[in-house]
């Protein structure tokens, strides 16, 4: 018995899973008959404490509930029928015999015969049940040898056995081929031969040879027994030949040969017909008339009721057959079960099995309560799900492979790691192997858990086993190894994937290669590219990480090559990846001949387009290469395709960004003529000599630019007031912020804290504000900024109209974050404790504190004595990341 404490461990276990624990059943993707070579992967070796078994540390209560479930998978009593599949599974002597060499089979055949079986028709039929979903051939192996043993003779039933696993497994050649070996076999046999034909041909799906087969019988005066008829009535059911069924079932009662099993093959003829009222019918005529019934005559009616969804009057048949008590129930109560499970109806199935359970009619056996297992464990009702197991082991319900595989989903959902692995490693002593279910679940568990060595251990495990991850545990997997660096690891599971055919889903393959080209192993990542360039799957970030980890290796060769191919596969390269391309091949050592080579190959991909050259213009201008930019606008105009107002911009920021003034001023001249000639242009020339740190130059065109009727852009007077005020002149600064105001804009974020950035600095801001001051003309928003800027210097004495100068600052301007860290500048030098109350507004207000918020505040807490909060907020901006300045360091 499971001890309180345990069972109580496994229900707060339960009871813990939050929904990010939910996980999805998942399919698994690969063929299991199929032997798939692991020659690919490493040897197995001992794993580390994290990933070892051995060292996870349990409770004494959770070891309790592993040896708890160790305890009943052990009570299993089919050992033998293992032992039998062990030896039949055996291979052939490396020595290179064939598989149907005599010295095999003679051996397969001693060790058979020396575990002493008493073969009879009941225990040979257990084994094929035993061995028919696990191994088709072994259970041909079997019946072989059994047949072949003295003192024993298959029966119709074993044949029938054999036929319906050939049948199930979709062997129809094999069986074919099985049943003309037999026709030509010596009619001596014990067993009757037209009559076995006859059901082989039937349960083959050969109904027409069967009826043929049984018309030469009767012709020779030889019948078929009753199983021979329902074998035959029952193939005729499956093809749909009712009118054949109906001349069969005539005979079968002319010769008195009718029983429970006709009653049940007709039943199944009705349902499958869809006609549930005659079938109802027949079945209430045979009980009133005292005829055998069988449970599966009932069952089969309920499961078609179910089906039709018509589960009321299913009930209801249940409820009023279990009354007349003429019929076994069992079968009935089974398909119920079912039937509710599948239709999701799970409260009704639980509601009744226990009703069921406590009058003592009905106890479900493995089958059903495994059913009922899964279905609370893909609905997460983990805590009902432990419920089940424990009742099956108390009941002492003999477990099989699906109640050890719902034990050990239900230990990974729960959390419950070394249970599960517990329960894992000791699979062989219990005979039962995971399923593909099973080991998708252990492994996103452990990969949950950190242990990811152990995860790949029992990928390998599943892979000797013929499994093969479903694609969200791959997902998990090789997510986990790649931000654990086992990047070796991932490179084996990718490439066994490919070589399976099983294609990850792009995320899979787009993280580990970047993984790769981050750990500058380009080589690999590009092996990688090459087998799944192959399958036409390679996403369009995977060759972004390629061609920047190349570009960084200075392979400006293969980065060229990949941006071809990346735009022969449909995708679209941005105008950053053509400039890191291209900055690439102009560090190399005959840039000019690479670039062109570039160029070329990029406009034979299809028709030339002046964004194609515009996007080599740009690269040019970044690699500092001004004259290969014009020679590409040279070679675009004698194309015949005329260049845009983006070309002529792009060309313009060429020569000024790279210091090649005389040479900007040129182009523009020369472009004043065009059609689309005008305020781009002018914007260029004057924020780019702004940056160039022409400022005469730049006001120069500004003048031009106005006099020519042009109305300035924001940007030309944000970067003209800001390098006036760098150079001191604060009297033409003023001078423009007034002119933009007069354009009726509202002042900008960037020009707003320019101002109140130097006037910090020096009260320079503040006195030509006041030389140029016009009272009648001003605005609330002017007279504001005015105050600001005195705040700022501190020429203006704080009041109840300045006191709040977030509030202030916010009716002139967007306040921003640098406008937050000047503020709280400012604040520092007047109160350190409005400070910080404006530090917790900003948080609250959604502004991300960055690292100048943080120096700013430790700077201000270390210059006003404040020690130990400094010491505070150092501790918080070291945890964000960031490093304090220079001017704080001292301090510290």
């Amino acid at each position: 018995m499971l001890s309180l404490q345990a069972r109580h461990l496994l229900k707060i276990r339960a009871n813990r899973l939050s929904k990010s624990q939910l996980a999805v059943i998942l399919s698994n993707e690969t063929d299991p008959s199929s032997s798939p070579s692991t020659s690919w992967l490493p040897s197995r070796t001992a794993t580390t404490s994290h990933g070892d078994t051995t060292q996870l540390r349990r409770s004494p209560k959770e070891k309790s509930v592993a040896f708890f479930f160790k305890e009943w998978f052990q009570s299993r009593n089919d050992g033998l029928f293992g032992e039998i599949f062990k030896i039949l599974r055996t291979a052939p002597n490396d020595n290179g015999d064939d598989v149907n060499d005599m010295s095999y089979r003679r051996a397969v055949d001693s060790a058979l015969s020396n575990l002493g079986l008493k073969l009879n028709e009941k225990f040979v039929l257990e084994v094929l049940r035993y061995g028919n979903r696990r191994d088709v051939l072994s259970c041909l192996k079997f019946f072989d040898w059994a047949g072949r043993q003295p003192g024993f003779h298959h029966t119709r039933a074993t044949f029938h056995g054999i036929f319906k696993i050939l049948s199930r497994a979709k062997l129809m050649s094999v069986m074919l081929d099985f049943l003309d070996s037999y026709s030509r076999q010596n009619v001596a046999c014990k067993v009757r031969f037209h009559g076995t034909l006859v059901m082989g041909y039937a349960v083959a799906g050969k109904p027409d040879f069967a009826l043929q087969l049984f018309g030469k019988m009767r012709f020779r005066g030889l019948d078929l027994d009753s199983f021979g008829y329902n074998v035959l009535l029952n193939a005729l059911v499956e093809k749909g030949w009712y009118d054949a069924v109906k001349m069969i079932c005539k005979q079968i009662q002319m010769v008195g040969l009718e029983n429970d099993i006709t009653s049940a093959v007709m039943m199944k003829s009705f349902c499958k017909q869809k006609r549930l009222d005659e079938a109802e019918a027949y079945l209430r005529e045979a009980v009133s008339k005292g005829r055998d019934c069988s449970g599966y005559t009932l069952s089969a009616l309920v499961d078609a009721v179910c089906r039709s969804k018509e589960f009321e009057r299913a009930g209801k048949l249940i409820e009023e057959f279990q009354e007349l008590g003429v019929i076994p129930m069992k079968q009935a109560y089974d398909v119920w079960v079912s039937d509710l499970v599948h239709a999701g109806r799970m409260n009704e199935a639980l509601k009744f099995v226990k009703k069921q359970k406590s009058s003592g009619r009905y106890v479900p056996d493995v089958f059903q309560y495994n059913m009922l297992v899964w279905r609370l464990l893909w609905e997460n009702r983990l805590e009902e799900a432990c419920d089940l197991l424990i009742e099956m082991k108390e009941n002492e319900i003999c477990p099989d492979e699906v109640t050890m595989n719902a034990a050990l989903c239900f230990f990974c959902k729960a959390g419950m790691v070394s249970s599960a692995l517990d329960l894992y490693n000791s699979r062989s002593e219990f005979g039962l192997s995971p399923n593909s279910m099973a080991y998708n679940y252990l492994i996103n568990t452990l990969c949950g858990d950190g242990s990811i060595e152990q995860a790949y251990c029992v990928l390998q495990d599943s892979i000797d086993q013929g499994y093969f991850l479903g694609s969200k545990a791959f997902s998990i997997l090789s997510d986990a190894l790649c931000a654990e660096g086992k990047l070796d690891m991932m490179k084996e599971l990718l490439l066994f994937a490919l070589d399976r055919n099983l294609v990850p889903s792009s995320s899979s393959y787009d993280k580990f290669i970047s993984a790769l080209c981050k750990g500058n192993r380009l080589e690999d990542g590009y092996l990688i590219y090459g087998e799944i360039n192959k399958i036409n799957k390679v996403a369009r970030s995977t060759f972004v990480s390629l061609i920047d980890g190349f570009s960084r290796s200075n392979r400006g060769d293969i980065a060229a090559r990949l941006l071809i191919e990346m735009q022969e596969r449909g995708h679209k390269p941005s105008r950053s990846l053509f400039r890191t391309v291209v900055e690439c091949l102009c560090r190399t050592e005959n840039p000019e001949k690479q670039f062109f080579k570039l160029l070329e190959l990029q406009l034979s991909l299809g028709e030339a387009s002046v964004a194609v050259y515009n996007f080599v213009i740009y690269g040019a201008s970044h690699a500092k290469k001004p004259e290969l930019a014009r020679e590409v606008y040279e070679v675009m105009m004698r194309s015949g395709i005329k260049p845009n107002r983006s070309s002529e911009i792009l060309m313009l920021q060429s020569y000024l960004k790279n210091g090649r003034i005389s040479d900007g001023v040129n182009f523009f001249n020369s472009l004043r003529n065009t059609r689309d000639f005008g305020r781009r242009h002018y914007n260029v020339m004057v924020t780019s000599l702004c940056k160039a740190n022409k400022l005469d130059v730049a006001l120069e065109f500004f003048e031009e630019m106005k006099k020519n009727g042009v109305v300035p852009t924001i940007e030309c007077y944000e970067f003209l007031i800001k390098l006036l005020c760098s150079r001191g002149s604060y009297d033409m600064a003023i001078t423009l912020v007034k002119e933009f105001e007069k354009t009726g804009r509202v002042l900008t974020p960037f020009i707003g804290n320019i101002l109140l950035f130097h006037s910090l600095q020096t009260q320079e801001v503040y006195d030509a504000w006041i030389r140029q001051k016009e009272d009648e003309n001003d605005k609330p928003e002017s007279r504001m900024l005015e105050l600001l800027i005195g705040a700022f210097c501190g020429r203006v004495r704080w009041s109840k109209h300045i006191d709040n100068l977030e509030e202030g600052i916010g009716k002139c301007f967007p306040i921003n974050v640098y406008t937050y860290n000047m503020l709280l500048r400012r604040l520092s030098f007047v109160n350190m404790d409005s400070a910080l109350d404006l530090f917790h507004r900003m948080c609250r207000t959604g502004h991300e504190p960055n690292q100048w918020t943080y120096d700013i505040l430790v700077h201000g807490c270390l210059r006003n004595g404040r020690k130990r909060e400094a010491s505070r907020w150092f501790e918080e901006m070291i945890r964000k990341g960031f490093q304090p300045s220079s001017a704080t360091t001292m301090l510290l």
